[in-house]
């Protein structure tokens, strides 16, 4: 296994009103930051609040290219990011944490089973499961790689796995005190890292 510090290349906000990040995604424009009661658009050049749409958002949150995804308690709710209107609802995982987009389905971090869930986005089935051996905070694919963020014993790493195995093949190590919760690609070489209770965005760099 390859292990690295984790290289922060910049940090986003405290922001107005945003007390805790949660999920984060990416719409190939801006990156959404699910911070309790809102989803909020951050301008990742400027680092603004460009939008925001009045969703329930205390977990994860993915896009499929067109709609935004997020998980609200027992329910991950699909929207539309231009108006905000829940376009259906699907049953999440108990204790669903971070959540992605890949392979035409989602992928749902189970934070204290320290599991990850392929999840048919239609109804809410579990096609199959890959174990971790830590918490779940974030979940994402690039490149054909499954990472997913970790926080655990007051440590918080980035991690490669086998989406078979679960094996982990690549570790990132945040320094002390940085929390990560939802992680997102950039589709390159880029990271975003929900900084939990700090309220802020990081962005790290991912190894090529």
């Amino acid at each position: 296994m390859k292990r690295a510090a984790a290289k922060i290349v910049r940090e986003y906000g405290p922001f107005p009103d945003v007390t805790h990040v949660h999920g984060v995604s990416y719409d190939g424009t801006n990156v959404w930051i699910a911070t309790g009661d809102l989803l909020n658009a951050i301008d990742p050049e400027s680092g603004n609040i460009v939008a925001a749409l009045d969703v329930p958002a205390h977990a994860g949150t993915a896009f499929d290219g067109q709609h935004l995804y997020q998980i609200s308690g027992d329910r991950i709710q699909k929207i539309d990011p231009m108006t905000g209107r829940v376009v259906t609802t699907i049953p999440a995982p108990d204790g669903a944490s971070g959540m992605a987009w890949a392979e035409g389905t989602l992928w749902v971090g189970q934070y204290r089973s320290r599991k990850i869930h392929q999840v048919d986005p239609q109804t809410g089935a579990i096609h199959r499961t890959i174990e971790s051996n830590r918490f779940v905070t974030g979940v994402t694919w690039v490149d054909g790689e499954l990472w997913h963020a970790t926080s655990e014993a007051e440590e918080s790493e980035l991690r490669r796995i086998d989406p078979q195995s679960g094996e982990v093949l690549e570790q990132l190590t945040m320094p002390p005190g940085v929390a990560v919760s939802g992680l997102e690609s950039n589709g390159g070489d880029t990271f975003f890292c929900g900084g939990g209770s700090s309220g802020k965005l990081r962005a790290v760099r991912r190894p090529t």
